[in-house]
């Protein structure tokens, strides 16, 4: 009876990850951006967002709801709930990690090392951002993009614009 026990429970979990590859295989093996559905909080009168996308070309849009006329930079990479790790500066806040990229962090700015460019859309358009993104005030529609460059890029592209979310 034991080993009946034993050999329907790994035929069980024999199938459970055979169904995890396959689904897996057909969803995350080509995927090259993540968008959370909706935006937090869902009642919000506004929407803006925020963007990341990797040194790999994976992007990730998280959609922020808020109430009054803007919402700052630092809260809406707060409200987004994608990890980071920032630095103090001149202009406010620089960013060293977003999303645990690098995977290694021993120093925020390493010399000749990829860096976080920041860019803000307003209208459809990106631009990049002149300051820390503590000083970036996001109205509705706007968007607050990062992408993970080369320090030798001289014009960094920005990353993907944000498509509207499901609600």
């Amino acid at each position: 009876m034991g080993t009946m026990r034993k050999a329907v429970r790994s035929a069980v979990g024999l199938i459970g990850m055979l169904l995890l590859f396959a689904a897996c295989s057909q969803q995350c093996g080509s995927q090259t951006s993540r968008t959370t559905a909706g935006c937090s909080p869902s009642g919000a009168a506004h929407r803006a967002y925020v963007v990341v996308e990797h040194g790999s070309g994976l992007s990730i849009t998280r959609c922020i709801g808020f109430s009054g006329d803007f919402i700052d930079g630092e809260s809406a990479m707060h409200q987004s709930g994608i990890e980071y790790r920032a630095t103090a500066v001149s202009s406010g806040k620089a960013m060293c990690q977003v999303d645990s990229e690098p995977a290694q962090l021993d120093q925020c700015f390493p010399q000749n090392e990829p860096y976080w460019a920041l860019f803000v859309a307003s209208s459809g358009h990106w631009k990049s951002a002149p300051g820390g993104y503590t000083q970036v005030k996001l109205h509705d529609g706007d968007a607050m993009g990062w992408h993970y460059v080369a320090a030798t890029d001289p014009s960094p592209a920005p990353p993907p614009l944000p498509s509207a979310p499901k609600n």
